[in-house]
């Protein structure tokens, strides 16, 4: 699965310990998942849209 984690937190100007603190998790999570290492569980998906304010299909793609 692909995702644009990393450019909608740049466009943010966040860390990816500012990010990660923000969402519960660890540095080492928002790494993995920025480079596709990493699927998030649905809960962390929905975290994530929630906190940059988009639908998860905006963030997620599917291959």
């Amino acid at each position: 699965m692909k995702n644009k984690l990393k450019e909608l937190r740049q466009e943010r100007n966040l860390t990816q310990e500012e990010l990660a603190q923000a969402l519960g998790v660890t540095r080492q999570t928002i790494i993995a998942v920025e480079n596709d290492k990493y699927d998030p569980t649905f809960r962390l998906a929905l975290k994530i849209a929630q906190f940059f304010e988009v639908y998860v299909e905006d963030i997620f793609i599917l291959e």
